[in-house]
């Protein structure tokens, strides 16, 4: 999957989750995924290469960052609780929505309840 299609098929995956939201507060070179007013996904380009940096729960990124050349720590973000995907041949369409849901249902966890645009379990189940 080259930077182009990973960046659209992000996009595409977190504005179908429930309530999300797509801005700009960094500038135009940043599209920024928020959801109950929390980042959960940034689109960028880091010199020339495309990326998508998400929330990730320690254990899993490092992991992650092992098996895929593309998946490095979090750019700009907090290296141990966010990566940043960038292209790779084994990334599959299938592993994308898996860690943008992810980082989303994470996002969540530190949400109020009330202020939850789903119910966690639900959504997981």
């Amino acid at each position: 999957m080259d930077g182009d299609e990973l960046q659209a098929d992000a996009e595409r995956i977190a504005l179908d989750l429930p309530e999300t939201t797509q801005s700009q507060p960094f500038g135009p070179d940043y599209e920024v995924f928020k959801v109950a007013g929390k980042v959960f996904m940034m689109t960028t380009e880091v010199p020339g290469k495309k990326v998508v940096t998400l929330k990730c729960e320690p254990p899993h990124g490092e992991a992650l960052r092992q098996e895929f050349e593309g998946i490095v720590p979090g750019y700009h973000m907090n290296k141990r609780h966010w990566i940043s995907v960038g292209a790779d041949e084994r990334m599959t369409s299938e592993l994308l929505e898996e860690l943008v849901q992810n980082s989303y249902l994470l996002v969540l966890e530190g949400v109020p309840r009330s202020m939850r645009p789903i119910d966690l379990g639900a959504f997981t189940d």
